[in-house]
């Protein structure tokens, strides 16, 4: 039987509207010009509606009318959360929390329909499976939302999803088409392949996809509905992509390998062959030439960012967990981690020390934070911000570590980031190949009105055991294909040397090939 943790009704409740008629009247003298102000109305009145005691009937066409203006305020205010550094600063914070809870809030509604449904309101016996996909799609946008700004969740998201999906599976509602008028060119979905969407994604590390490639990814969704089955039990050949799991009764995760669950009542188990060789055809097929729209990838998109997304979602999909690098450092290990252009160069050169003698140039010196390493391989590392404050972090921002008492630091690059319960910072970083050794570049005459005179740099030095030459990490405006610039290393030898191709662009440096000039 599915439980719902509501709060009772209150007759006291007084929402601006209370049935479908008063909600159309009210929506259309809502302003949208003010988007701060229409949020923050539609979160009070929909809040205020839960509360009221009304009819399911009159209560779910309300719901629905109301549908379409939420998800408009909250995509656009959604925007001013793109690519903020964590944590958020309390502006941002204020922003987050309420989209969260206007997505919770549209659950609600949708679970109070739901729960009179249950006790046997014959009116909404035909709705059940729409009010269970309804009730899903809500619960999965506020865990979407968290995992998309890089906030971690409580357990009553996962509950609440888990609870509903149970319910669908007992009462035959999962494979029940459900049409859905604000996405009319789709085909009704299915409460079975919602959920299945939510686990997928979560599995997909959100955190570490762009927008375009999320976007790309909710596009491909209704393509694998046919090919998704869920069993109680499962069988693994040799060579198969090895099955995924979840436990309905675990409020803590979603997706997770089928061997790491000890088998019982609540664990069921997702076949991955099928998908498995779905994106090995369609990534073979791109890598033959064919274009995104001709194997139905979406046409706003290139060859080659489909296959790079294709080739991470196998990855994280069918692909055995137990092939990682060996572990280089012990975990719980202390790093210091260093960020900020100019400071990682300051710190790498010796030169933070030497100001650090200056007692005007020591107020404003940046402090090195202590993190703790949670993992590390050959490729990159997790880190766990020792304590609670401590700098913003974003993705592609570059950081330097340095590891217990190594004395030299690491050039690394943050991949994701994530903010804990607990308040800490968790990130991601994926280390640049060659030692990292400061230096300074020097603008030509040819450059110096176009550049500053001089800019902080590192030369990463050259892996002959894996061909690798070296090559510059610089800020980002210095970069032009054949510029030549003078290289300034610690021992204050100079060098011209002139730029090649750029090798990656991040959020705050380039990494670009150089020749002697």
């Amino acid at each position: 039987m599915l439980t719902l943790t509501l709060e009772p009704t209150d007759d006291r409740a007084n929402p601006a509207f209370n049935d479908a008629a008063g909600c159309e009247k009210w929506l259309a003298q809502l302003q949208l010009t003010n988007l701060q102000l229409a949020h923050s109305l539609l979160l009070t009145e929909v809040n205020e509606l839960n509360r009221f005691p009304m009819r399911g009937p009159e209560r779910l066409n309300t719901l629905e009318l109301l549908r379409d203006t939420v998800h408009h305020v909250q995509e656009e205010y959604a925007k001013r959360l793109a690519l903020k550094p964590l944590p958020l600063n309390e502006r941002d914070l204020i922003v987050f929390f309420a989209i969260v809870q206007l997505w919770q809030a549209m659950a609600v509604g949708y679970q109070r329909c739901l729960q009179a449904q249950v006790a046997g309101d014959k009116h909404l016996a035909k709705d059940a499976a729409m009010l269970c996909q309804r009730a899903l799609l809500y619960g999965g946008l506020a865990i979407f939302q968290h995992w998309r700004t890089g906030y971690e969740f409580d357990g009553k998201f996962w509950r609440q999803i888990h609870g509903l999906y149970a319910y669908a599976e007992d009462q035959g509602l999962l494979f029940e088409k459900v049409p859905d008028p604000l996405n009319p060119t789709q085909p009704p979905g299915t409460c079975h392949d919602l959920y299945l969407k939510i686990l997928l994604t979560g599995q997909a590390h959100p955190a570490e996809l762009t927008r375009a490639q999320l976007h790309l990814l909710d596009g491909w969704f209704p393509q694998w509905a046919g090919m998704l089955t869920v069993a109680r039990s499962y069988t693994v050949s040799r060579g198969d992509a090895p099955p995924l799991a979840f436990d309905l009764n675990d409020p803590r995760h979603g997706l997770q390998p089928a061997k790491a669950l000890k088998h019982d009542e609540g664990v069921r188990y997702l076949a991955m062959v099928p998908l498995s060789k779905w994106i090995r055809v369609k990534t073979i097929l791109l890598q033959q030439g064919k274009t995104p729209r001709e194997v139905e990838l979406g046409a706003t998109t290139n060859g080659h960012e489909c296959i790079e997304l294709l080739t991470l979602l196998h990855r994280r999909w069918c692909e055995n967990p137990d092939m990682d690098f060996t572990e280089r450092n012990q975990p719980g290990q202390r790093a210091i981690l260093m960020h900020g252009f100019r400071n990682i160069c300051a710190q790498l050169s010796g030169k933070a020390q030497q100001n650090a003698t200056n007692p005007k140039q020591e107020e404003t010196a940046p402090a090195l934070e202590t993190w703790l390493i949670d993992s590390d391989t050959v490729q990159g590392a997790q880190l766990t911000r020792e304590d609670v404050s401590g700098g913003q972090l974003s993705r592609n921002q570059l950081v330097a570590l340095r590891p217990g008492d190594a004395g030299a630091a690491v050039l690394c690059v943050v991949t994701w980031a994530k903010v804990l319960r607990t308040g800490q910072l968790r990130i991601g970083v994926r280390y640049l190949p060659g030692k990292a050794e400061a230096a300074t570049l020097q603008a030509t005459a040819a450059d110096q009105a176009a550049l500053e005179k001089s800019a902080p740099a590192f030369l990463l030095q050259a892996i002959p055991e894996l061909k690798l030459p070296p090559s510059l990490v610089i800020p980002h405006n210095w970069f032009k294909p054949g510029r030549v610039v003078e290289l300034l290393n610690q021992k204050a030898e100079k060098q011209n040397v002139k730029m090649g191709f750029s090798v990656e662009r991040g959020a705050d440096y380039e990494r670009v090939s150089f020749t002697p000039a």
